[in-house]
């Protein structure tokens, strides 16, 4: 049991050790105060991390299911093809609390993220992607039904 516990112990930090090399790190409370946390509107989020105003890009990717049955576990990988990209942060339009997560990027990182999120209710996913002091945004809707039977 010991053996088994340093074994995982030891790999979790090799992990973190290559994705800190690599400039890369999860959500983090700089940019994201308390307000942003407790916002209930993607518009007031993003204003409260100095967002508000991004343009339009098709260079922000964002793959999602266009229908996930179940909303508790959706899977999404999000990216961004506009150089010299150092952020990108998620919201999901229709939950509770919008703001989903921040991510920096160091430079030279690629700017890709995949996870799995939860979503209340069919909604719109909102990427916006910070780049030379930049901010640029892309949606995606995700429609979520109760069990697959519908929207």
């Amino acid at each position: 049991m010991d053996h088994n516990r340093r074994i995982l112990l030891r790999t979790a930090g090799i992990a973190a050790a290559v994705l800190t090399a690599g400039g890369w790190r999860l959500a983090h409370a700089a940019d994201a105060t308390n307000a942003t946390y407790d916002a209930r509107t993607t518009a007031d989020a993003m204003r409260t991390m100095g967002l508000s105003g991004a343009a339009e890009s098709k260079d922000i990717i964002i793959k999602a299911p266009d229908v996930a049955e179940n909303g508790a576990s959706v899977p999404i990988e999000i990216a961004s093809d506009i150089p010299g990209t150092d952020s990108m942060v998620l919201f999901i339009d229709k939950n509770p609390f919008p703001f989903a997560g921040s991510f920096d990027f160091s430079k030279g990182a690629v700017p890709y993220v995949s996870l799995r999120v939860k979503i209340a209710e069919s909604s719109n996913l909102r990427v916006v992607a910070t780049a030379a002091g930049k901010h640029y945004t892309a949606v995606r809707e995700v429609k979520v039904t109760i069990g697959g039977c519908g929207a």
